[in-house]
């Protein structure tokens, strides 16, 4: 019984090496954290912001392709929506945020 106390105090057995545990478990974590920012977490902040920029630059002309796959012409723009003509006398209203890429930009003679 007195080798389970002794082992209990501060400078017995087993409480000497806490202190250095824990300090290691930190510097872990940090690096961890470190990784998994330069991994994953900037580079999908650096294409959120791309993705909000192509949307901003949208113009009448652009060929785009929605989430959805529906690939059209830009032919009028407001703050929520755009409208896409998709053949000829044809055309759809999407949301803004549902335009996924700019297939061609439009050229300055149109």
């Amino acid at each position: 019984m007195n080798s389970a106390y002794a082992m209990g105090l501060p400078g017995g057995g087993g409480g000497g090496g806490a202190a250095g545990g824990d300090f290691s478990f930190i510097i872990m974590m940090a690096v961890l954290f470190g990784i998994f920012y330069f991994l994953l977490i900037r580079p999908q902040q650096k294409k959120q912001k791309e993705i909000k920029n192509m949307i901003a630059n949208l113009a009448h002309g652009d060929l785009v392709m929605t989430s959805g796959g529906i690939q059209g012409k830009v032919t009028a723009l407001t703050d929520t929506v755009v409208t896409i003509e998709i053949a000829d006398k044809v055309k759809i209203k999407v949301a803004r945020n549902f335009i996924a890429s700019v297939l061609q930009k439009a050229t300055g003679g149109q």
